[in-house]
This record gives structure tokens, C-alpha cells and sequence, in this order.
């Protein structure tokens, strides 16, 4: 018998489940693919052969409502996410919801930014101001909530740092046990701190990511413990949200292109997901291209779209863009479906471009962390390649905080991040934007004299563009 709310269908071979029949790694069993969430309302779904022809919400309605919404105290309204919670009825009880209030982040323009790379229109959707600092938290809001829902005493994750520092606190929240298990010397500390102070269970093993994820496929198919990885098809309902949080915030009109982190490659999926649903349901008449960015050492989806044999072959990752550090990512055939359908490209950047992009775009008085500016790195190259003209109009999803990482941006501005080798392959040109960007402290006697005589050579160098 299928839900009333929603299904869950395979990503691969369409085998449709309710909610309560999945097993504990969200995996068909039939063909080991990932499933989706579908409502009533779904693209594809098969309808009733009576009764209204598509039983679709009204698109005038649901932006009223939403709008309305924003004026309530309510928790579950105040959330970015639970505010559009007619799209995603997965929760049997309002009551259940576990929110920190997550969502509504700033959509930045990026005027320098824009400048530099030869486009007139460019924004930065900033998921890095969620509650605990990452665009995790609106999948982890959903996914924690069903958890909590159907009755789960413990939550658990692999991580490469941001969704243990989310599971922890909305578990926090929920009253609910969680684990976290992370890659022994590979993760930043500041994620890490957070999942401690959040009252997880942390786990360092000596193995990369997909190390670990192999690890916990085995205990949680051995515990009744419910999996919060991205592989669980909830944690993409939340995080299709900023999608339509994006469309209100520009009054409905549809950016030309979206530019997203690509990692485990969940969020590029979760947010193709979004745009095409309200494309299905005529909230807006079209989606925008999706691209997705990795860094070279860490660009399995890469390397897929420019093999002739399209074979996804895992990579040994290694990038100092620890949130994407991932050779093996669970959702990159969700993340292709969504390239190809919505006309986008995957590109790689390497170690010197993403350090210069992030310089860039902290410049601009934004800042994020490594893995974020990938984006904007990646924006550089698809305009050399004429994948985005000048006229066009860009997001960048920005998914972390620039405090997520602050040793990287410490030894960038020191001069210490970038070996000898790296910077010697850096051109003229960008160790000349390199150059008026690195801000070290300086250090100075404590003389009045040597301090204004410091500060005027200082006042007389003019400023970056």
C-alpha cells in the first residue's frame, strides 16, 4: 500500500516503496540505486484515472502562503525550510519538526566579483549562514525530523565535517543519541569542535571518507540506527529548499545558471530536484542550468563527463578543500541526471585557483569556506569556455562559513598555504591579484611613530578593484 503523503522511488531501476518499507542504507534492493521522494503531485507519477486530471497545489496559493508565512512566530514557519512544508509532507505531525530556525540566507550580490570575471549580474546564495555554518543544515532539518518522527533513539554519519556538525545539533535538539564518523587528520577543526560541543559520539578512523562510509553501511545494518548521510533521500528534501527560497527572493525570475560545490553531490541533485518540481507545477516556466565544480584532486564526476565510456571510476581524493574531499560520491548519477536535463557542465579548478577565488570573494566582504568558492573559480573558467556570456545571470551556492576553515585562510594570507611548486605554476597575472589580496598581520614596535609612518605607505597603495 503506497503513503498518501508520498513514495519513495529508485533513482535506477523505478521500483516505487512507501517510506516505512526502505531499509536501513536506502538502497534498492533490486539494483543498489538511490531513491527519491515523489508526492501525489510528482512529475511522472502514475494518477488516477478519475478525479482532477493533475491534482497539482496552485502555484498563486502556495506563494501567498509562503509569504504570509514570514510574518508568523511560529517555529516551523520561521524555518527557510518547514515555511515551504506543503512540498514536503514527510513528517506525520507538526510537532515533530526539528528546527533551529534554518534557511533564510542572503543572496549577495557580487559587484567585484563580476567585474573581474566579465559578467554583468552575479549573486552568491549564502547556505553558509544556517545555524551551524553549512547548507547542511536544511537537509539534516528533514531527515532528523523523520527520524524523530518514526521513533529512533540514535542517528548516525560519516562526514567530512559539515553534516556531523548538523546532525549534531539538530539531533541536540531532538533530544536524540548521535555518532559521528570522520577521517582520522582530515577534517577541519572548527567541524570538528562543533560536533563534540553538540554531544555526538566522534569517531576518528584511519581511512578517507568512503572509508568510513563503508563502515557505518555495517553498523547500521546491524543497529537500529538511522542513517543521516546524503545517501537518505530526506535530507534532499530539505535541501531543495534554497531553490525556492532563491526564486522568492528575486521575485520569481528565474536565474540563468546555478553554480554548485560538487562533493558527494548530493545538494546539486537536491536543488535540480526543486527547480524542476516547480517548473512541474507552474510556479516558474523554466529551471536553470545546473553546473556542477570539483577540485582536481577530488573529481570522480569530472572525470566521468569527459570519459567517452561515461564509467564513474572512484578517486584517491586529496584537496585541501576538505568539504568536497570525496573520490567515491553516493549521488553522482543523481547530480548527472540532473547536468544533463537542465543543460549544465562539470568542471574541475585546481588547488592555487580555489585559494584565489576564496581570496576573491572575501574580498567582496562575503568570505566562505574552501570548498564554497570552487563556484567562483569554476564561474571563471565556463566564461573563458563560453559556457556563460556576459549577459547571463549567475548564482553561486556558497555552502560554508568562512570560520569552518580558518587555518586555510590564515596560511593563504601568510603566504604558507600554496607549496613552492604550486606557486610557481600560478600565472603573472593571478600572482598579481594574489599579491593585493594577501592581508598578513603586521607586526610593529608599540611606537606612535612607527605605527603612522607604516600606515601611510599603507594608505598610499591603492586598493583592488
Amino acid at each position: 500500500m503506497k503513503s498518501a503523503t508520498h513514495n519513495l522511488r529508485c533513482t535506477e531501476c523505478g521500483t516505487v516503496i512507501t517510506g516505512d518499507e526502505v531499509n536501513s542504507i536506502f538502497r534498492c534492493p533490486k539494483c543498489n540505486g538511490l531513491y527519491d521522494v515523489v508526492y501525489p503531485w510528482s512529475e511522472n507519477v502514475t494518477r488516477p484515472a478519475s478525479g482532477p486530471e493533475h491534482n497539482l497545489p496552485n502555484a498563486s496559493a502556495l506563494r501567498w502562503l509562503w509569504q504570509e508565512r514570514r510574518n508568523s512566530t511560529l517555529p516551523i514557519d520561521q524555518s527557510g525550510v518547514w515555511r515551504f512544508r506543503d512540498l514536503l509532507p514527510i513528517v506525520s505531525k507538526p510537532e515533530n519538526v526539528v528546527t533551529l530556525r534554518e534557511g533564510n540566507t542572503p543572496l549577495y550580490e557580487m559587484p567585484r566579483c563580476a567585474k573581474a570575471v566579465g559578467i554583468e549580474w552575479l549573486r552568491a546564495k549564502h547556505q553558509g549562514m544556517n545555524p551551524t555554518g553549512s547548507f547542511k543544515d536544511t537537509g539534516m532539518t528533514a531527515a532528523l525530523s523523520v527520524a524523530a518522527d518514526r521513533g529512533y533513539e540514535w542517528v548516525a554519519c560519516a562526514s567530512t565535517g559539515n553534516t556531523s556538525a548538523a546532525m549534531a545539533a539538530y539531533a541536540a535538539r531532538a533530544g536524540l543519541r548521535s555518532i559521528v564518523f570522520i577521517p582520522e587528520g582530515k577534517i577541519a577543526w572548527g567541524k570538528l569542535s562543533q560536533s563534540m560541543d553538540y554531544g555526538a559520539l566522534t569517531v576518528q578512523l584511519k581511512t578517507d571518507f568512503d572509508g568510513c562510509v563503508r563502515i557505518l553501511t555495517e553498523l547500521v545494518s546491524r543497529f537500529p540506527i538511522y542513517l543521516l548521510n546524503s545517501v537518505n533521500p530526506y535530507r534532499l528534501e530539505g535541501q531543495k529548499t534554497p531553490a525556492f527560497e532563491m526564486l522568492e527572493q528575486l521575485d520569481w525570475q528565474v536565474p540563468d545558471h546555478i553554480i554548485v560545490p560538487g562533493g558527494n553531490l548530493a545538494n546539486s541533485s537536491a536543488l535540480g530536484k526543486g527547480f524542476m518540481e516547480m517548473r512541474h507545477l507552474g510556479l516558474i516556466s523554466r529551471a536553470p542550468k545546473i553546473s556542477v565544480i570539483q577540485a582536481e584532486g577530488a573529481n570522480p564526476l569530472y572525470r566521468w563527463f569527459n570519459d567517452t565510456n561515461r564509467i564513474m571510476r572512484p578517486v584517491t581524493a586529496d584537496t585541501r578543500a576538505t568539504a568536497i574531499r570525496i573520490g567515491n560520491p553516493a549521488s553522482w548519477r543523481k547530480a548527472a541526471n540532473v547536468i544533463d536535463k537542465l543543460g549544465g557542465w562539470c568542471e574541475q579548478v585546481s588547488e592555487q585557483e580555489i585559494a584565489l577565488a576564496k581570496a576573491q570573494i572575501g574580498a567582496e566582504g562575503v568570505g566562505c569556506e574552501p570548498a564554497s568558492a570552487v563556484t567562483y573559480a569554476g564561474l571563471k573558467k565556463l566564461v573563458a569556455l563560453g559556457k556563460v556570456s556576459p549577459e547571463e545571470r549567475v548564482v553561486l551556492i556558497l555552502t560554508g562559513h568562512t570560520l569552518k576553515d580558518s587555518n586555510y585562510t590564515i596560511d593563504y594570507h601568510r603566504g604558507e598555504l600554496l607549496t613552492e611548486a604550486e606557486e610557481a605554476q600560478i600565472s603573472a597575472a593571478d600572482k598579481a591579484l594574489h599579491a593585493g589580496l594577501r592581508k598578513p598581520p603586521i607586526v610593529l614596535e608599540p611606537n606612535p611613530d612607527v605605527v603612522m609612518q607604516t600606515l601611510e605607505s599603507h594608505m598610499k597603495v591603492t586598493q583592488p578593484a
